[in-house]
């Protein structure tokens, strides 16, 4: 890892340290929404946003918008494929927007195709956002690390659906499955198995979104929107929750925890994180280091390395207009 990369609300935070902690600011003023790294090209990422997509080649430094190439300007999901295809073997990348479309680059974003199949679903007469009851949106795109024709697409709301040929044909969501799913992970150790932390609780797959288990048990807060697991064990997963929608993403009316929960025990409260009155939903971002993940929120970033049971704060500068803005999404580069 040489940075960590927080995407707040109007702002991307790039932290690199050198014999300490430093940061740099860029995309200032944007309306943003979501970020993927590259896991084949070193430096490599993309963030989205209400004004559309941008991409980086130097990891935050620097970023060149690539709008105009894409026929939906509101980017709200955005992953990259770990598999080459396309031009010079660049990895295939996915984008969602809103309304909710998907869009597949296989030449780092110069060009474009939809695939369409995705709004032609059952359930699309459903899906509503309800701060904007006319319209909703892509919120999560995962990619399975197994099986990369196999990709699973969050709608915000009403519904988690999944393509099992690369995006030609989708399959609807299934009953008893999330309807409100915020984050989806995956683990390369764990074939079939997903994770959702979604506005209706914690739900977990073991067989590819065939069907689901609902468990909340520990939970005092049930609106999820972060999920990450243990990279050395499937069955360690972190969440970030709070009350409701109003109190997640807001710094002044804020009030978010993180829980987590190891093998089949119940969810516990985790330590050492910023959590609390005045606290955004925390975003989380795995390492290739077994018990090793960072998180962000508005109040920093925070680290640990026993699967987060405990937590620490990253000694990383953090101004008072970091802290008006909630984090969207945490990448460790």
């Amino acid at each position: 890892m040489t940075a960590l990369l927080v995407v707040l609300d109007e702002l991307v935070i790039t932290a690199r340290r050198a014999q300490r902690w430093h940061v740099e600011a860029a995309l200032a003023g944007e309306s943003l929404t979501c970020a993927a790294a590259d896991p084949r090209a070193p430096g490599r990422v993309y963030c989205g946003g209400a004004d559309g997509l941008w991409r980086s080649d130097d990891a935050g430094r620097t970023w060149a918008s690539i709008n105009d190439r894409l026929p939906v300007r509101h980017v709200t999901a955005v992953a990259v494929a770990r598999h080459a295809d396309g031009h010079a073997g660049a990895s295939p990348v996915y984008a969602g927007t809103e309304p909710s479309r998907l869009f597949r680059s296989s030449d780092g974003g110069e060009t474009w195709t939809e695939l369409p199949a995705l709004t032609t679903l059952p359930s699309r007469s459903e899906w509503s956002f309800p701060p904007r009851p006319h319209t909703h949106h892509v919120r999560w795109i995962e990619i399975d690390p197994a099986v990369p024709a196999r990709i699973f697409i969050a709608i915000e709301a009403g519904a988690l659906v999944r393509t099992l040929d690369g995006g030609e044909t989708w399959r609807d969501r299934v009953p008893g499955g999330p309807f409100d799913t915020h984050t989806l992970a995956t683990h390369a150790g764990a074939p079939g198995r997903l994770y959702s932390a979604a506005g209706d609780g914690y739900f977990e797959s073991t067989d590819g979104g065939e069907t689901w288990r609902r468990d909340v048990r520990g939970l005092g807060h049930r609106y999820l929107v972060g999920v990450a697991v243990d990279p050395g064990d499937p069955g360690t997963v972190l969440v970030s929750a709070s009350s409701g929608p109003w109190t997640a993403y807001t710094p002044r009316r804020g009030e978010a925890f993180v829980y987590r929960r190891s093998g089949s025990g119940a969810w516990k409260a985790a330590d050492g994180v910023a959590a609390g009155a005045g606290t955004t939903v925390t975003h989380f971002a795995a390492t290739d280091t077994p018990g090793m993940l960072y998180g962000a929120n508005n109040r920093g970033i925070f680290r640990t390395e026993d699967g987060g049971a405990r937590w620490s704060a990253v000694d990383v500068p953090w101004g008072a207009d970091y802290q008006a803005q909630g984090a969207v999404a945490l990448l460790a580069l």
